[in-house]
C-alpha cells in the first residue's frame, strides 16, 4: 500500500493567520506564520502579513525594515506600499507615506483603497487641492466607506465648499443613520460655519434617532449657548456630562455652564479638540470676528530696533507672525496644542522652529530667554494667571516685554476671573494687575480694546504690554 504525502493548504493557511490578526490573537498567529514562511516560497503577501503583524505587536522599526525589503523584491505591489505607506504615517514620516500611496495609485489605478489613503494623507500635509479629487474618486467607488467620506467632507470645508461637504456628509448619515462620527462632524461643520440653529437641529435630530453621543450632546449645549439658549444648554451639557463623567472637553463644557466646579483652565485636551477643528480655517474664521489682536500687536512692535527671538505662545496656524513679519523680529519660536495648526504654521516657512507643548509645561523647563514673549489669544483658555504670567517672567531677559490679550470682566467681589459660557475665561484689570506684579513685572499698558466680534457684538477686551525690569 503506497502511503500518501498530503501537502498543506498554504492559502488556507494565510486566511488563518490573517483571521487570527483580526480577533488580535497575535500571539497565536506568529507562530503559525512562521511554520507558514518555512513550507512556502517567498511573497508579497507574506512579507506583507510578517510586516503588519510586526506592527500590530508594536514594533515600528521592524514592520518598515520588512517592508523595505518587501518593496525592493516586489516595486510595483499595491499592498505592499499601502502597507508602507500606512507605516510611514504613523511614523510621522507624511511625505514619504504620500509617495508611497501615489505609487500604490499608479500600481492600481481602480484601487479606491489606494486613493482614499493618498487623499487622507494630502489632507494631513495641508493640500486639500490635491486630496479633494482622490477621495471623491476613492468614495464614489465605495460609498459606504465613511473614514473616507469624512475626510472628503473636511477637505471640501477646507476649500471653502462648506455646502458639499454638508451634502456629503448627509448622504453619508443617510447611509448609516447610526453613525457617530458621521453625526458629529455634520454638527460641528454647522457649528465652525456659525450656523448655530442648523447644528441645534442635525444634534437634536441625532438625539431623537438614538445616537447622539457626548461630543454631540456637548456640540448641541454649545450651538444653544452661541444662539442665547443658556438653559437649553445646560440641560444638553449636564446629559452630556453623564454620559461622559470623565472626558475633559465635556466637562469643561459643563463648567462654562456653570453646573461643575471649574477647574481654573481650559484643558488641555479641549483646548487640542477646539483647535484641531478649526485649524484648516482658523484664519478666515477669525478675521470674519474681526480679529483685532494681531493689529494691536504690530501697531506696539512697529517702528522699534531689531528684537530677537520672539516667543510666539499658542502661535496657532502662525498669524501672528504673518502679520508682523515685515518687521525687524526673529527669529520666531513657535509654541502649541493643535498639531493640525501647527502644520499650518510650519507650511508658512516663518518659524525656526516649532514645538507641540502645553504652555504651562514649555516654560516650566524652558531655558533660553526671549527679549520678546507674544500670546495672542492665549490668556483666555486660563482662569489664575498668577502662574502663567510668572512662568512668562522667567524667561523674559531683563528689559524684555510680554504682550497679550483677554476678554474683560467687571470689577467685583469674585477671584478676578470668570468662566464664559462659550468656555473662554474672562478677567478684571485689577487680576492682571496683581499678577504682573506678583512676577515682578511693569505694567507698560493696560487698555481696554475690542478685542473681536461675537455673533456680531463686540467683545471687549485688555490688551496688554508687561515688561521685566532691566537688570
Amino acid at each position: 500500500m503506497t502511503e500518501q504525502v498530503l501537502s498543506p493548504d498554504v492559502p488556507a493557511l494565510v486566511r488563518r493567520v490573517r483571521k487570527l490578526m483580526e480577533k488580535g490573537q497575535l500571539a497565536a498567529a506568529r507562530p503559525l506564520l512562521s511554520a507558514v514562511a518555512r513550507i512556502a516560497p517567498p511573497s508579497a503577501e507574506l512579507w506583507e502579513l510578517e510586516a503588519r503583524l510586526a506592527l500590530r505587536e508594536g514594533d515600528l522599526a521592524a514592520g518598515l525594515a520588512i517592508l523595505d525589503r518587501a518593496v525592493a523584491a516586489w516595486p510595483g505591489n499595491a499592498d505592499l506600499l499601502i502597507c508602507r505607506a500606512g507605516a510611514r504615517a504613523q511614523a510621522g514620516a507624511l511625505q514619504g507615506a504620500a509617495l508611497d500611496a501615489a505609487d500604490a495609485v499608479l500600481a492600481d489605478p481602480g484601487a479606491a483603497r489606494a486613493k482614499a489613503l493618498l487623499g487622507a494623507l494630502l489632507l494631513e500635509l495641508n493640500r486639500p487641492g490635491d486630496a479633494a479629487p482622490c477621495l471623491a474618486e476613492a468614495l464614489a467607488a465605495r460609498p459606504e466607506e465613511t473614514g473616507t467620506r469624512l475626510a472628503l467632507a473636511r477637505a471640501q470645508e477646507v476649500l471653502g465648499d462648506a455646502a458639499a461637504a454638508a451634502a456629503a456628509l448627509a448622504e453619508g448619515v443617510a447611509r448609516a443613520p447610526h453613525h457617530i462620527g458621521l453625526r458629529t462632524a455634520a454638527v460641528l461643520l454647522q457649528a465652525r460655519r456659525g450656523d448655530f440653529a442648523e447644528a441645534v437641529r442635525l444634534a437634536e435630530a441625532a438625539r431623537r434617532d438614538g445616537c447622539a453621543d457626548a461630543c454631540v450632546l456637548g456640540l448641541l449645549g454649545h450651538a444653544l449657548s452661541s444662539l442665547g439658549r443658556h438653559g437649553e444648554a445646560a440641560r444638553a451639557y449636564e446629559a452630556a456630562l453623564h454620559l461622559a463623567p470623565e472626558d475633559a472637553y465635556v466637562r469643561h463644557l459643563v463648567a462654562a455652564a456653570g453646573l461643575v466646579a471649574d477647574t481654573g483652565r481650559a484643558p488641555p485636551e479641549y483646548v487640542r479638540v477646539v483647535f484641531d477643528g478649526y485649524a484648516a480655517r482658523f484664519d478666515t474664521s477669525l478675521i470674519g470676528l474681526g480679529y483685532r489682536v494681531p493689529g494691536l500687536m504690530r501697531a506696539e512692535l512697529a517702528g522699534a530696533a531689531a528684537v530677537g527671538p520672539v516667543l510666539d505662545l499658542g502661535c496657532g496656524t502662525g498669524l501672528v507672525a504673518l502679520v508682523l513679519s515685515d518687521l525687524a523680529l526673529g527669529p520666531w519660536v513657535g509654541v502649541d496644542l493643535s498639531p493640525r495648526m501647527l502644520t499650518v504654521a510650519a507650511a508658512r516657512g516663518l518659524y525656526a522652529a516649532l514645538q507641540e507643548a502645553d504652555l504651562p509645561a514649555f516654560l516650566a523647563r524652558e531655558r533660553r530667554r526671549f527679549p520678546l514673549v507674544l500670546a495672542a489669544d492665549v490668556l483666555p483658555y486660563f482662569g489664575n494667571l498668577v502662574e502663567l504670567i510668572a512662568a512668562v517672567a522667567a524667561v523674559l531677559e531683563p528689559g524684555g516685554r510680554f504682550l497679550g490679550s483677554v476678554e474683560s470682566e467687571p470689577e467685583g467681589n469674585g477671584p478676578g476671573w470668570r468662566l464664559g459660557p462659550l468656555g473662554r475665561y474672562r478677567h478684571t484689570r485689577t487680576h492682571l494687575a496683581a499678577a504682573a506684579a506678583a512676577a515682578g513685572l511693569c505694567v507698560c499698558v493696560l487698555r481696554e480694546e475690542i478685542v473681536r466680534s461675537e455673533d456680531e457684538a463686540p467683545v471687549p477686551g485688555l490688551f496688554l504690554v508687561l515688561q521685566r525690569p532691566a537688570a
